[in-house]
């Protein structure tokens, strides 16, 4: 077997985890964005691993276990190649916005479900997926410190919790990484967590680092948006015409760069800062490989300010999910 290339490591954490800059986000294997071959995704995922891709990102709610099957098949003879990243928490409810479920119980429940489902004896890097506001976070975060305790976890991180939520779980036990959207459209609440986790010592995992594909400029029209982006606010009529002027402004600064608006817009958010890897979800290798190619992109201290300004906080169109997913975020 060939050797992995060794691409730019960063830490997650201050446990000794240490993972690729850029991962692969396997949201989008499951069907979210349109059909999805499971023979072609398993490929797909051995090629970021042939890559230097060790950082791979799966859900127990993504295709409700069919992700984490797809990613167990695929990590078959390459386990140690890679660090194994899943998230419990959201629960089915048909017709209705997904359920949360933060009970001590179900954490260990659940776990062992995606174990099962992975073919594996130990989950890397364990996520609570969403907050359950009506459990305690220590009680959680306690249940999923038992799960370390009994060698099924490695270490823990949380996705979507608000910083103070964040400081009470991490007095639990230590929380390696925390988990938001965070790009050059939506950063407001990444960046407030941010002021908390590099307090702690706590990384910074960037979901949807591309805006959900509309930061690679891919999606020059209205009319291009179908299926599950159409329920997304930043891809509606009325907000459309404005995010795509802001992604606009990316395209020609990565024209002037020599290199593509998706590898501008990941290269921006690594030069935040040390503590930051993304996760960019594709289905596609060759979406795989420019992702990957923006670690060659380095960009001045000048420059990262100009891509700040030219996007400027809060300068995006439309909130980051529909009102019912935006009420189980940053909380």
């Amino acid at each position: 077997m060939a050797t992995q290339p060794k691409l730019e490591h960063r830490a997650l954490g201050k446990g000794g985890l240490s993972v690729s800059a850029i991962g692969l986000g396997c949201m989008s294997l499951s069907g979210i964005y349109g059909a999805a071959d499971d023979a072609v995704s398993e490929d797909l995922i051995r090629h970021a691993i042939d890559s230097g891709v060790d950082h791979l990102d799966s859900s127990d709610m993504y295709g409700w276990g069919h992700n984490e099957q797809v990613l167990g098949r695929a990590l078959k003879g390459r386990r140690d190649q890679v660090v194994v990243a899943t998230k419990f928490g959201q629960t089915q409810r048909p017709g209705q916005s997904n359920g949360v479920n933060g009970r001590p119980e179900y954490v260990v429940e659940t776990c062992e479900a995606s174990l099962k489902r992975l073919g594996i004896d130990v989950i890397d890097l364990y996520y609570q997926h969403r907050v359950d506001p009506g459990v305690p976070v220590e009680e959680t975060i306690g249940a999923m410190a038992r799960l370390v305790a009994q060698g099924k976890v490695r270490f823990l991180g949380m996705s979507e919790a608000a910083p103070d939520r964040v400081r009470r779980a991490h007095a639990v036990h230590p929380i390696a990484a925390v988990q938001t959207e965070y790009s050059l459209l939506y950063r407001e609440d990444a960046e407030e967590t941010r002021k908390t986790t590099t307090e702690l010592g706590i990384s910074f995992v960037a979901y949807s680092p591309l805006g959900r594909g509309f930061l690679t400029g891919a999606i020059k029209n209205f009319s291009d948006i179908d299926g599950r982006r159409a329920v997304h606010p930043r891809f509606q009529e009325a907000n459309f015409d404005q995010n795509r002027a802001l992604v606009a402004k990316i395209e020609a600064i990565a024209a002037e760069k020599g290199c593509t608006p998706s590898q501008v817009t990941l290269a921006w958010l690594l030069a935040q800062g040390p503590d930051v890897v993304a996760i960019p979800g594709t289905r596609y290798s060759a979406r795989l490989d420019e992702n990957v190619g923006a670690l060659n992109v380095k960009l001045s201290a000048e420059e990262v300010a100009r891509i700040s300004a030219a996007v400027p906080v809060g300068a995006a169109a439309g909130t980051r999910y529909p009102a019912g997913g935006m009420a189980g975020v940053f909380i």
